[in-house]
């Protein structure tokens, strides 16, 4: 009965202590230990009070502490948990910290005055909060009463001194009398005494402690050389001696916000922001958000981890902070561990994919690449794709674009459903149907990119349908990346399509009026034919080159990794402004070009930067590989998805919109005119702009034989009898070979034409 009575109470104490962290020197009575709590495992700092070994004056300090610190409540105060006193010790409990003095001595950040400007205010505040709001005087700041938690945060602590009266205490450790101020000796002065004047002399020691060290003798308080310019006015005031000059702590704080002040940076600024954010207004919170990516790196990064992005995640959750935070967002997420990203970060992902705001789904979009690596595929296919699939069929042209380059990135994590039923579903559909012809461009490049992730049977049936598709589009960079695409995936078709679907389907593109995609094909053409040379002399090869077909993971699925980069740069503003690559020509172009004479038209000028290394190398990519290969590849796959490919009007009759100029380096603007062309080493560089109609090219054969036959008529007058009747024999039957090849080719076109408009031809009918 008596033992329970008996027992140590400091057993009960939920909060297991464990090694001592830090002494705090001579001039504190508490040691510092580390601590956890009990059944969380939450982190927190125990303050140890040896009662035993210490004297009644020293325990009623401590207990004065205890019981101060309990009642006060402030951002930059050490925040109280728990305390509980037995016979033998006084346990406090408080908020994870460290001192300050081995927080300096630990953190050596390149941004170290953002910093300390960011903690000289938070204690200043502290102060002003003391002597202003609770008419009190702490008595006793120096560096070993002030601490710093996880998030950068200084915290005011040491409170065994603090008391309402001005009288200045008697301190009973001799190693704190240097932190006394020059009025405890010096009788005459302490009439001037003011409520704030003590604690702003023990600001001035901590100034001076912060950028020099523990303070060694009072008479060390006069070297400036190490404070800042900005606070050496301030500093002086500070340790004054005269006790009534001493600014308050409130005035300290206004005169430092100002411009050029040493409290005026960006730091404080941005964190001074985010504990008023609920009272910011929307427009307020978008420039914040929005200017703030860009001063992350120069943040210290344990407050960006632990105080700004907490602060981040709050304001999208609670508040109406909006598509802005994003960015800044998943920036700091990059500094979380796994762990902390899933419990932080996505949470809000799935959130914010569910959003119909279209700012907030764009700029999601484009963060994509930043988060897709922490999500599970099961996050992805259940609760993130029905929604990102949802933007295929925005009205908004910027999310379907950015919706069709999002599959790039989750490809991988796709179940089989997603990806190969899906997600081929929209590209069929935006390919052959959606108005922007940078849409069905990087539809084509992305169904290029995740071949690889696709399944070999899916995979067999789509991309050759679907690339030869794009190279029917009547837009000249769809047409292009159709046939980069199919030199790009050439790994995957059988040698036998490549005979009979691919080079035909090509072939029909070396009379394009695109001279961009004339080159094109002809450099495609080359690599096919040299991989078909290759197998004709040695057949063995055969198996090498086909076994990606039906692999699963392809040994070369890197290939299309980087192959046309520069068709999935983002669609800018200016490129849906734009009205020149629409399908559907305006009644006035149309009329134009129906109107106009096939003589008077000239052969595009527009060229790209390419060149034959890749796929002229396509034939050494099949090297080292093995494994068996057997086509199952079926003629007469559904043609209601990618469409029968092989019908259809050739190039050389189709109606071609012009465009107002193709960007050099990302298929966004479509209205900058070229200076010049260019020729450069890479074949999957960006296209430059086109001309604003597609020509004839059989139009600059005619003007070119007007011109000359003005320019011989000119020379005959000038020569002699005999030597003019010669030549003008000679020219005179060259001019009518010309005439006639000329005529020739309108007639094969003539014929061409009506063959394809008539249908194919029944069995048993009569040639007319």
């Amino acid at each position: 009965m008596w033992s329970f009575f008996s027992r140590d109470v400091s057993k009960d104490f939920q909060y297991e202590i464990l090694d001592k962290s830090s002494c705090l020197s001579d001039d504190v009575i508490w040691t510092l230990h580390k601590a956890k709590k009990k059944g969380t495992g939450e982190e927190v700092t125990v303050f140890v009070f040896d009662i035993k070994s210490s004297n009644e004056v020293q325990l009623e300090l401590a207990r004065s502490a205890v019981k101060r610190l309990k009642t006060l409540r402030h951002p930059s105060i050490l925040t109280y948990l728990d305390s509980v006193e037995s016979d033998k010790v006084l346990y406090l409990a408080t908020e994870y910290v460290e001192p300050l003095y081995e927080h300096l001595s630990t953190h050596e950040d390149q941004q170290r005055e953002l910093y300390l400007g960011w903690g000289i205010f938070q204690i200043t505040r502290a102060l002003s909060f003391l002597n202003n709001d609770g008419n009190l005087r702490h008595n006793n700041v120096n560096i070993w009463s002030v601490f710093v938690n996880n998030a950068g945060e200084w915290k005011l602590g040491g409170f065994e001194y603090l008391s309402p009266e001005l009288e200045l205490p008697v301190k009973i450790l001799p190693s704190l009398e240097k932190y006394d101020p020059p009025e405890k000796s010096d009788f005459s002065k302490q009439k001037q005494i003011t409520k704030c004047s003590t604690d702003m002399w023990g600001l001035g020691c901590l100034v001076w402690e912060i950028y020099n060290g523990p303070l060694p003798k009072k008479t060390s308080l006069k070297t400036i050389d190490r404070i800042p310019k900005s606070l050496s006015s301030v500093y002086s005031e500070l340790v004054g001696a005269n006790p009534g000059n001493r600014p308050n702590p409130a005035d300290v704080i206004t005169r430092g916000r100002r411009n050029g002040g040493f409290f005026k940076n960006e730091l404080v600024d941005a964190l001074l922001f985010l504990e008023e954010i609920q009272i910011k207004d929307r427009n307020e919170k978008n420039r914040f958000f929005n200017a703030l990516t860009p001063h992350l790196d120069h943040f210290p990064q344990h407050i960006c981890q632990q105080k700004i992005l907490p602060q981040l995640i709050t304001a999208f959750e609670y508040g109406d902070a909006g598509a802005a935070v994003l960015a800044p967002m998943f920036k700091l997420g990059r500094l979380l561990n796994e762990a902390e990203y899933q419990r932080k970060i996505v949470p809000c992902v799935v959130k914010l994919f569910g959003s119909n705001d279209r700012a907030t789904r764009s700029r999601l979009l484009q963060q994509l690449e930043h988060f897709i690596d922490h999500l599970q595929p099961s996050t992805v296919n259940d609760q993130i794709f029905p929604q990102v699939a949802n933007g295929f069929m925005d009205t908004n042209p910027t999310i379907r674009e950015q919706t069709v380059k999002s599959i790039i990135h989750l490809a991988s994590k796709l179940n089989y459903n997603n990806l190969n039923v899906e997600v081929l579903r929209h590209f069929s559909r935006l390919q052959s149907k959606d108005d922007q012809g940078g849409i069905r461009t990087n539809t084509t490049v992305c169904l290029g990119k995740i071949a690889q992730h696709l399944h070999p049977q899916i995979r067999q049936k789509v991309l050759i349908s679907a690339f030869i598709r794009a190279m029917r589009d009547p837009f000249p960079p769809a047409r292009s990346a159709g046939v980069l695409a199919l030199a790009a995936t050439q790994q995957y078709f059988l040698l036998s399509e490549v005979a009979t679907r691919i080079l035909p389907a090509l072939c029909h593109h070396t009379t394009d009026p695109e001279k961009v995609v004339r080159d094109n094909v002809f450099r495609t053409i080359k690599g096919f034919l040299g991989k078909l040379e290759k197998v004709s002399e040695d057949p063995a090869l055969r198996e090498s080159m086909e076994a990606d077909v039906h692999a699963a993971t392809p040994s070369l699925s890197n290939a299309a990794a980087t192959w046309a980069g520069w068709a999935v740069t983002a669609v800018t503003a200016k490129f849906y402004r734009s009205q020149s690559d629409t399908v559907k020509s305006s009644p006035h172009s149309t009329k134009l070009l129906a109107n106009k004479p096939a003589s008077l038209e000239q052969p595009s000028s527009s060229s790209i930067s390419t060149t034959t290394s890749s796929v002229t190398s396509m034939t050494s990519l099949e090297q080292d590989k093995g494994g068996e290969s057997v086509s199952d590849y079926d003629d007469h796959w559904d043609s209601d998805n990618w469409g029968d490919m092989e019908a259809g009007k050739p190039n050389s009759t189709m109606e071609v919109r012009g465009t107002d100029g193709w960007d050099t380096e990302e298929w966004g603007s479509l209205e900058e005119e070229p200076e010049s062309e260019q020729n450069a080493e890479s074949w999957s560089t960006d296209f430059i702009p086109v001309n604003e109609l597609s020509r004839d090219p059989s139009s600059s054969n005619l003007s070119e034989h007007n011109s000359l036959d003005h320019s011989a008529s000119g020379r005959l007058h000038l020569q002699t009898k005999g030597e003019a009747g010669l030549e003008l024999a000679s020219e005179e039957n060259r001019l009518k070979r010309e005439e006639k090849k000329i005529q020739r080719q309108k007639e094969l076109e003539a014929r061409r034409v009506q063959r394809q408009t008539a249908g194919p031809m029944k069995l048993g009918a009569r040639k007319t």
